[in-house]
């Protein structure tokens, strides 16, 4: 509804252009949207409730591309949104349409959902083939969230977080709905949000884990996709973004937008940082026939990439539809201005980058010299924080593992595919199994690069959880609604004989060995580990390995349900965890630290270069030195065994004097002893099938 009588009652100013989005001075709030191809925009002021617009107010002045005003007496708590008029050409990258109500890309907070209807697509939806082409005159408001003015950004910051060295770090990846939507200790009112995460027991959880980051899953506003909702599912993950400033509404406490910052800040109190899982490669409104909700309506052509010689099309390098444009400097600057705010204001350690190759586009091709990682590189704020990238897209060129510039770290898909490959009996592969557990310094030793660039990970939320990697040789996604032709086919999973549950105690035993093998094989390399929430815990999805849409138990972590066999293996992962903590040999902060290197064969020798490419190779020892510590000296071996059968390993002597002791072994059957000392070289030590032994 739209009283256009109430307008005159707003004396609007020319304001200034040089802060984006909505910004209260004490006095009033300016105003400022850029759209370097629109004819005009108005200001929609709406009622409390957001169901009455109650002005609408064209920003009277336009300065460098950028249109602006200033209303006297608007306080945090006004919603809004934008009308931005201009020319509807398609064919020539153009969608503008005032009927529909636009979200301010710089947006703090959002009142209210989306509401899915035919008003929403700047074109008649029924329209045929070629319907994108024509254009409606539905208006949309009603079924359109507002944006909140907020002041938030006014308060005092307190002292910086963490900052955890990157030598120490293990990452968490977590939900933040998922995590705590089962968890008894966390009121039911709080579950699902972050006020919820933040509870105490949460955070004493996380912390006892030996963890040092937390990662959540997209937190930036989101929409549920309309298809989804028709099939009574919805987005779980969150990669659909529609406002790179705001948080999601649903996932907000009773403090509103400062219940995300008080999370953050019990978090940091604990000595945990926070890392946002961050979505910057595109937004939720699709391709040509995808709705109109913000960007494609304020300047399309800009905020955008779209085909050169078909501007009606976007360049799809994401699969989503659409891929954002972070060549036009007025979209980079948006990006960098994000999340400098989610530094500065919300607080947060760092950023993981979805589709990260994407941000390194230019129109050539990918460059890691491009102007998003140039400006990354100079920001004051930015270069301090931790940055992980995802690197690789689906576009031409888009897999890039080791080609982003130096500062950053890397998702390491590589480390991930060999290390399931080792431990599920693939012949082969021992010789890219060296490389990966000592850093991957075949990829990553170079220009300064460091071993913590290698984000190491086993699982994530995209692919099998840890239980279903060892329990289901197939993927079972049926719950989806695609008839199971979601989700990746290559998983290097290993379901013991029996596909799924089992009550058969040896198939048990294995598969809960083979857990801690994975586990034990991540905490123990060279580079960033990266733990998915709920593996330590024997979370299952029932072989879903793409629970992007399942908001739902599927997905949630039920605490109420630990068995003992789980507690165990939490107890297991502390453990390891512990060991890496308290030895830097596990956790090198250099390829050049001086630490001594050898590759151990069952008889007890060195490892020659002959033997690497032997097929059937599959049980191999690592002996690390590290002769410059504080302590004078730190030694460790870790023995691997991925055979069916047992292997018989004579342990070499070791480089300073003095006796082997196992601190640590996979094997939670009768054999299992991790008292064993004493041992000389020329011991020989037996290990079961598909199992590890740590020595120091």
């Amino acid at each position: 509804m739209h009283d256009k009588t109430s307008a005159a009652a707003f004396a609007i100013e020319a304001g200034h252009p040089h802060d984006l989005g909505a910004t209260y001075d004490g006095q009033g709030t300016n105003f400022a949207l850029f759209s370097s191809w629109a004819d005009g925009v108005d200001l929609c002021l709406f009622s409390p409730d957001g169901k009455t617009e109650i002005a609408r107010i064209p920003l009277p002045e336009y300065t460098n591309e950028i249109w602006h005003g200033y209303l006297p007496g608007v306080k945090p708590g006004q919603l809004y949104g934008y009308r931005v008029h201009g020319r509807f050409a398609p064919e020539e990258g153009h969608r503008f349409n005032a009927h529909k109500l636009l979200l301010d890309p710089y947006a703090r907070d959002f009142a209210g959902e989306l509401t899915w209807n035919p008003a929403h697509y700047g074109y008649e939806v029924d329209g045929g083939e070629d319907r994108d082409l024509g254009f409606s005159t539905l208006d949309s408001a009603p079924f359109m969230p507002k944006c909140v003015v907020t002041d938030i950004a006014s308060e005092t910051a307190p002292p910086p977080g963490p900052r955890v060295s990157w030598d120490r770090t293990v990452f968490y990846e977590t939900h933040v709905r998922g995590f705590t939507k089962l968890h008894p200790a966390v009121p039911e009112a709080m579950r699902g949000t972050f006020d919820g995460l933040g509870e105490q027991a949460i955070v004493d959880y996380v912390k006892s884990l030996g963890v040092t980051s937390v990662e959540l899953l997209p937190v930036h506003a989101f929409c549920d996709d309309h298809h989804l909702l028709e099939k009574g599912l919805s987005n779980y993950w969150g990669y659909n973004t529609i406002g790179f400033f705001a948080p999601k509404a649903r996932y907000k406490g009773a403090a509103g937008l400062r219940s995300f910052r008080d999370m953050v800040r019990r978090f940091h109190d604990a000595g945990l940082e926070v890392i946002l899982d961050v979505v910057y490669n595109h937004t939720a409104e699709g391709n040509e026939l995808g709705p109109t909700l913000s960007f494609k309506g304020i300047d399309n052509f800009s905020y955008y990439r779209t085909m050169p010689e078909e501007a009606r099309f976007y360049i799809n390098d994401t699969g989503t539809g659409n891929t954002v444009n972070t060549s036009h400097p007025r979209v980079l600057q948006m990006v960098l201005d994000s999340l400098r705010y989610w530094v500065e204001v919300m607080e947060v350690d760092g950023f993981r980058f979805d589709l990260g190759t994407i941000l390194g586009r230019e129109p050539h091709g990918f460059d890691q010299r491009g102007g998003f990682f140039d400006a990354i590189g100079q920001d004051p704020v930015l270069r301090r924080v931790k940055l992980i990238g995802e690197p690789w897209d689906i576009g031409p060129g888009g897999y890039q593992v080791g080609g982003f510039p130096p500062g950053w770290a890397e998702w390491n898909d590589k480390y991930r595919d060999t290390i399931r490959g080792y431990w599920k009996g693939e012949e082969g592969i021992v010789r890219d199994l060296a490389a990966r557990i000592t850093g991957s310094g075949d990829v990553y030793d170079l220009r300064g690069r460091r071993p913590w660039a290698t984000v190491n990970f086993v699982t994530a939320h995209d692919g099998f959880c840890l239980n279903d990697l060892v329990s289901y040789n197939e993927k079972h996604n049926d719950a989806n609604g695609e008839d199971n032709k979601d989700g990746h086919g290559h998983n290097l999973s290993f379901n013991f004989g029996v596909e799924g549950p089992t009550d058969d105690e040896g198939v048990i035993a294995a598969r809960e060995r083979q857990k801690r093998n994975l586990l034990a094989t991540l905490l123990l390399s060279h580079g960033t580990p990266m733990l998915l929430a709920g593996d330590e815990l024997g979370h299952s999805h029932d072989g879903n390995n793409n629970v992007y849409c399942q908001d739902n138990p599927l997905s949630w972590i039920n605490w109420d349900k630990l068995t003992d066999r789980d507690r165990a293996l939490t107890g297991f992962v502390r453990r390891v965890a512990k060991l890496r903590a308290d030895h830097p040999i596990f956790r090198r902060a250099s390829f050049r630290d001086g630490c001594v290197l050898r590759w151990i064969n069952p008889a007890g020798g060195e490892q020659q270069e002959e033997h690497w490419d032997d097929a059937g190779l599959r049980a191999i020892g690592l002996l690390l030195h590290m002769p410059d510590v504080e302590s004078g000296g730190d030694e460790a071996l870790i023995l691997f065994n991925s055979f069916d059968g047992d292997v018989p390993f004579k342990l070499p002597p070791r480089v300073k004097a003095g006796r082997w002791s196992v601190v640590l072994d996979t094997e939670t059957g009768p054999q299992s002893d991790e008292g064993r000392k004493g041992l000389e070289a020329d011991d020989v030590l037996n290990l079961v099938p598909r199992s590890l032994i740590v020595l120091m």
